[in-house]
């Protein structure tokens, strides 16, 4: 073993002052998910794990750790959207993490607006640079390499329809620089935003 290479097996535990696994796959989009409930009830709520695993059709996913509001809501009506939480509305994002009961508006709690939603009966956080409507396709409950079932569940979904506020499109492209994405870094409470950008282009 090198010198150099820091190894630990991740059964044996990481012999470190905190778990390193979260700040190495990272910095992490913020899966700012807002659903309905069966009665009606809006839920809003940031989830630390979520991407983009398709795009023809595109298909977005979020995991939660532990049975949350937004499983269920999502199993109920078999809908959601994503919210892009920008540098400006992290507090009020942080905010909307709260554990509260489910009769508790999370966006009247972080003081958003929510807005209706076009494809989709869930709401969307208008300030938000960007919103995304979704139809479910799946829910997976996770499963470790022996087959134990997991306290994570996996939501995707179909993208049906999309918000833009205006002042973050250029030329026809949204401006992710302007729109300041704030991404989960790592340990407790750390965060990241957009520096440098480049671009590099795939070979021919």
């Amino acid at each position: 073993m090198s010198d150099d290479v820091y190894f630990y097996d991740p059964d044996e535990g990481h012999g470190l002052a905190h778990d390193p696994f979260k700040a190495i796959v990272a910095p992490r989009l913020i899966g700012w998910i807002s659903s309905l409930d069966g009665k009606g009830r809006p839920n809003l709520a940031p989830y630390s794990f979520f991407g983009a695993f398709a795009s023809k059709p595109a298909v977005i996913g979020f995991c939660s750790e532990g049975y949350k509001d937004s499983i269920r809501n999502i199993e109920e009506t078999g809908e959601f959207a994503w919210n892009l939480p920008s540098h400006v509305l992290a507090e009020r994002m942080n905010r909307s993490s709260a554990s509260v009961p489910p009769d508790v508006d999370e966006f009247a709690l972080a003081g958003l607006t929510a807005a209706p939603g076009r494809n989709v009966s869930a709401p969307h956080v208008a300030e938000a640079p960007a919103a995304l409507e979704c139809k479910l396709t799946q829910i997976v409950r996770l499963t470790d390499r022996d087959g134990g079932v997991m306290g994570n569940w996996l939501a995707l979904g179909q993208v049906v329809g999309v918000h833009i506020r205006r002042e973050f499109l250029r030329d026809g492209r949204f401006d992710t620089r302007a729109a300041q994405p704030v991404m989960r870094a790592g340990y407790r409470g750390d965060y990241a935003r957009i520096g440098e950008m480049f671009e590099m282009l795939r070979p021919a």
